[in-house]
């Protein structure tokens, strides 16, 4: 990689590090990386709302189908406690998952774009909330957009893993998750007098207790799990018994239809416990992310491009537990998401602790560029 747009890639990681934006808040991120590519590419750029897209055209007579690449910019809301100049200035937000990595390794692309012979045009996708996992299902809009789009990739840093060490996933890399609540609602009355009230605790409490059965791996084929996150009954008054409490819960499969037969299945008993209390229930959710599910065929080229560089590879069997929005653009047109090593040293993803590596971002830019040329 040309160390001169290294060098401009890393001061513009370190900007968008110190500046961390949560879920739609990103607006000084987008336009810093609008700026970047301004100021230092041709690109074309395509401005949509919360997101953005850029392209690279061909100049070739004949042209391969278009390829795309792309980034998520969002932050979290934890602290950002790393020895750096370039520590976030945000009390309580930080990219604690590497995305202003995932965004500065893009526009380093791009200016290698610039020196670049390519017959196929080149897509780059910088998305907002991805944290949320609703960014994806508005970003993913730019692919109907532009149909001669034939593949998609992304890549995420992978901490506690060796420096530039590429695993990609031969069918799902991330599971796919969302946040469900239980909310039951029936009559308080005074402590005394329990039974002139309808009180869910108890209906709240079968539903926890039906869980383990329900996630016992022999039921399912893939990878099904049930977090309990919360449960709130009732209000600190002990002269008053609970009329109304809430469950939350993170459900998550390697399938989607396991994911969604679980979710039924909860639902099912919610609905029984709620009627024998005779109390009202209905459900909620939210933070809802896809599977994330690579085409065999594009798991081969991430393989063969790591192969081609020298880099060490690794094709994986077991999907991540946690989840990913790419999963949306995988929907759309085939690709592969993958993983480059942080380091084996470093802080976990999601810690106060945990910095992206800059020298991760050669890595991705290389990786692009192979796949490009493929």
């Amino acid at each position: 990689m040309n160390k001169e747009n290294l060098a401009l890639a890393t001061e513009l990681r370190h900007r968008l590090h110190a500046h961390p934006e949560l879920s739609y808040q990103e607006v000084w991120t987008k336009k810093t990386l609008m700026e970047f590519l301004r100021e230092h590419t041709s690109l074309e750029l395509f401005d949509r709302g919360k997101y953005f897209y850029a392209v690279c055209r061909s100049k070739a007579a004949e042209k391969r189908p278009a390829v795309a690449y792309r980034a998520d910019f969002d932050a979290l809301p934890i602290l950002d406690d790393i020895d750096a100049p370039y520590r976030s200035r945000f009390p309580g937000i930080g990219h604690k998952c590497g995305h202003d990595g995932h965004a500065a390794s893009l526009c380093a692309f791009a200016l290698e774009l610039g020196e670049m012979d390519l017959d196929r045009d080149v897509y780059l996708v910088f998305q907002h909330a991805e944290e949320t996992g609703q960014g994806g299902i508005e970003a993913k809009d730019f692919l109907y957009e532009n149909p001669d789009i034939a593949e998609i990739y992304a890549y995420h840093n992978e901490a506690q893993v060796e420096l530039g060490k590429i695993q990609v996933w031969k069918e799902t890399s991330n599971c796919a998750s969302k946040g469900m609540t239980i909310h039951m609602k029936g009559t308080p009355t005074h402590a005394s007098l329990p039974e002139n009230g309808k009180n869910p605790v108890f209906a709240l409490a079968n539903v926890v207790s039906a869980v383990p059965a329900l996630i016992e791996p022999s039921r399912w084929k893939g990878i099904v799990l049930c977090t309990i996150v919360q449960m709130d009954v009732g209000a600190y008054a002990f002269g008053t018994a609970a009329g109304e409490g809430l469950l939350r819960m993170t459900i998550r499969g390697q399938y989607e239809e396991e994911m969604d037969a679980l979710q039924a299945a909860l639902e099912e008993i919610a609905r029984a416990e709620a009627e024998k209390a005779g109390v009202a229930v209905d459900f909620r959710f939210e933070d809802v992310f896809p599977e994330t599910r690579n085409d065999a065929a594009h798991v081969e080229k991430v393989m063969q491009a790591a192969e081609t560089l020298g880099f060490k590879a690794e094709r994986m069997e077991i999907p991540t537990r946690g989840s990913e929005d790419f999963g949306h653009f995988l929907k759309v047109v085939p690709g592969a998401y993958f993983v480059i090593g942080n380091g084996a040293d470093g802080a976990a993803i999601h810690t106060v602790g945990f910095d992206f590596n800059d020298a991760v971002i050669e890595y991705g830019v290389e990786m692009f560029k192979q796949l490009a040329r493929m």
